[in-house]
């Protein structure tokens, strides 16, 4: 076996003796990824998470773990034919994912769910489940690469830059990596994966891409924390950095750093911006655009990719990202601990907010190098 040549997906065996989970959303992505092994003679699996009320979901379009798309990757597995699973996930997401998307919010930070599904729930749980099915590696549909490098598996950018998810991605582990597959990083746009969905003649072929946060729906945040927290949306002041009330709002939760519209102050000269959240005292502070601007980030919880210990140098020249929407840009990042660093920007950014992840990459080529969570705003 050892001198059997390797499969597409690294292994020295032939496809039909390689157990591949997939992890199947119903959205075309994963689809493909479940079609084209099967299609190249792998022993497929494809499991599908259910994350919350499966009655709600059925009635909830645009997010990507509804009753719909579960429905939708079974009937992928039925006219590809390989099994297919559901598995009920609904505390462990609440617990690892909702409820910490609700408490953050009400901190005044700005949370991305998303990025602690993958981490919490995904890279975690299901992955240890597909090693209890003796699957050899779990695949899925996000948009990133896994290559070989010099000190074994390496994270890497999607081709398609529009399509990239490595800030979403930037927590998986060395660990994981070795376990993991992202058949579709290396296609050059969205347009290559709906026409093999064509070939392979799916019915989601031509399914919209999913949106919203999944257990968001039309992306109303204050709504959904709301019912979870009681009272969250309590009204306040409205003040600027001096402390001077500007105006009432109607609850923290509604207002995140670099909100500009909605303020319902106008006419006091200068445009005005969310420059920070004070939930303890249901504050809304305000004030000119310039005091947006941030040099340093501190960020703990790394999860760092690179070559060496994190803590090993006093400072790593890398380009890093601190929204998913915005482009990396030259930082120098220096260890405090294997877990806590700070991030010195080499030009201000804008709107940095407590909750939302600072990611880490090469200064030149297309290279992960992990990333942190910031936690601490203004």
């Amino acid at each position: 076996m050892l001198d059997h040549p390797l499969n597409s997906l690294g292994f020295a065996k032939p496809p039909a003796q390689t157990r591949v989970v997939v992890a199947m959303s119903g959205g075309v992505d994963s689809s493909v990824v479940a079609a084209q092994l099967k299609e190249e003679g792998y022993d497929v699996v494809g499991v599908t998470l259910q994350l919350y009320d499966h009655g709600a979901a059925l009635a909830k379009k645009g997010a990507c773990c509804a009753g719909r798309d579960i429905h939708d990757a079974r009937r992928v597995a039925e006219e590809m034919g390989f099994p297919h699973y559901v598995l009920d996930y609904e505390n462990t997401f609440r617990e690892a994912v909702i409820d910490e998307f609700a408490d953050a919010y009400l901190a005044g930070a700005t949370p991305v769910p998303c990025i602690r599904c993958n981490e919490r729930v995904k890279f975690k749980d299901l992955l240890q489940t597909a090693k209890d099915l003796d699957a050899d590696c779990m695949a899925t549909g996000h948009y990133i690469q896994r290559k070989m490098g010099n000190t074994g598996p390496e994270l890497h950018c999607a081709t398609d830059a529009n399509r990239d998810q490595s800030y979403f991605l930037f927590s998986t582990t060395a660990e994981q990596l070795s376990y993991l597959r992202f058949p579709l990083g290396h296609l050059a746009s969205k347009a290559e994966t709906r026409a093999l969905a064509a070939r392979y003649g799916l019915a989601v072929a031509d399914k919209p891409d999913s949106q919203d946060i999944c257990f968001v729906p039309n992306g109303d945040y204050a709504a959904v924390i709301e019912k979870l927290r009681p009272g969250a949306a309590d009204p306040g002041d409205i003040v600027d950095m001096a402390g001077n009330v500007l105006g009432q709002h109607r609850g923290v939760i509604h207002y995140t750093v670099g909100q500009r519209r909605g303020l319902g102050i106008g006419g006091l000269g200068d445009p005005l911006y969310v420059v920070r959240l004070d939930p303890d005292l249901r504050h809304v502070i305000v004030g000119p655009k310039e005091a947006l601007s941030t040099r340093i980030i501190p960020v703990r919880e790394v999860n760092w990719l690179g070559d060496g210990a994190f803590d090993s140098r006093p400072e790593w020249h890398v380009n890093v990202k601190v929204r998913s929407t915005r482009a990396p840009r030259p930082a120098i990042l220096r260890p405090i601990s294997a877990t806590e660093a700070e991030v010195e920007l080499l030009s201000p950014e804008d709107g940095v907010s407590a909750g939302q992840a600072c990611v880490f990459y090469a200064p030149e080529g297309s290279r992960i190098f992990g990333g942190g969570w910031i936690w601490r705003g203004r």
